[in-house]
């Protein structure tokens, strides 16, 4: 982890999703739904829709959006029916690239995600041809200029709720967690007052690749902007050493 934070990145991301709000509002919208339809409408019985209501609220979902989102998806019984599919492959210079969908059309989605990688220099594989170089963890990133108490006390709080791993950085403090255990971390550092910047299960690279040529970069930044617009595309995770 150390020395390669990700709150840059998630502060990009956030920002350039505050110009286009009504997409990242769409895409948690249907996370919602797949979960309200898997574990039903109440977040108290429902662990999954507790933890994308907490993504929800990162992203400065109001709550009346959410609310609605709920009931929607919640008298949704023979609505539109999402699938999560996931693709893999590589970016320029070889660059690790896993896409994750939630969609109503896998071939529209795949068509779509396959042109990304086309147009951004690289080829969408098999699957399982990258994964393998990441891991599957819980992170939880928070602001050191929003939270009060201090590093010491916060690496306890996390720890003894079941983190794997604490780290502090440059602008902040990341929390790992096994996939398992991310709820219960969360939840810990909610009730305490906690307030994060990021918390979501994601792909943590085991190594990074570092592109040297300009055109490899330009050829990079197409491909994740490209997927970016796609409005199937939930996630997109990579191992360029940006």
């Amino acid at each position: 982890m150390s020395g390669h934070s990700k709150f840059a990145n998630i502060k990009h991301k956030k920002e350039k999703n505050d110009a286009a709000k009504g997409k990242i509002f769409t895409m948690l919208g249907r996370e919602i739904q797949v979960a309200v339809k898997s574990g039903g409408p109440d977040p108290l019985s429902n662990g999954k829709l507790r933890d994308i209501i907490a993504k929800c609220k990162s992203n400065n979902m109001p709550n009346d959006t959410i609310d609605r989102s709920i009931k929607k998806a919640a008298g949704n019984e023979e609505g539109v029916e999402y699938e999560t599919i996931r693709y893999e492959g590589y970016g320029p210079a070889g660059v690790a690239v896993i896409v994750e969908t939630l969609t109503e059309n896998r071939n529209r989605a795949a068509a779509n995600v396959r042109n990304a990688f086309t147009k951004g220099g690289g080829n969408m594989g098999t699957s399982g041809c990258v994964s393998f170089m990441f891991d599957e963890k819980g992170l939880i990133v928070i602001d050191k200029e929003e939270v009060e108490i201090d590093e010491e006390e916060l690496m306890m709080l996390a720890l003894d709720a079941g983190a794997e791993d604490f780290a502090a950085e440059e602008d902040s403090f990341e929390v790992v967690t096994a996939p398992d255990d991310f709820s219960a971390v969360r939840e810990a550092l909610e009730a305490a007052g906690v307030p994060m910047a990021s918390a979501e299960v994601t792909m943590i690279p085991q190594t990074y690749t570092e592109l040297k040529s300009d055109e490899d970069i330009k050829k990079m930044r197409k491909l994740l902007d490209l997927l970016d617009e796609d409005d199937d595309v939930q996630n997109t995770y990579h191992n360029w050493d940006e």
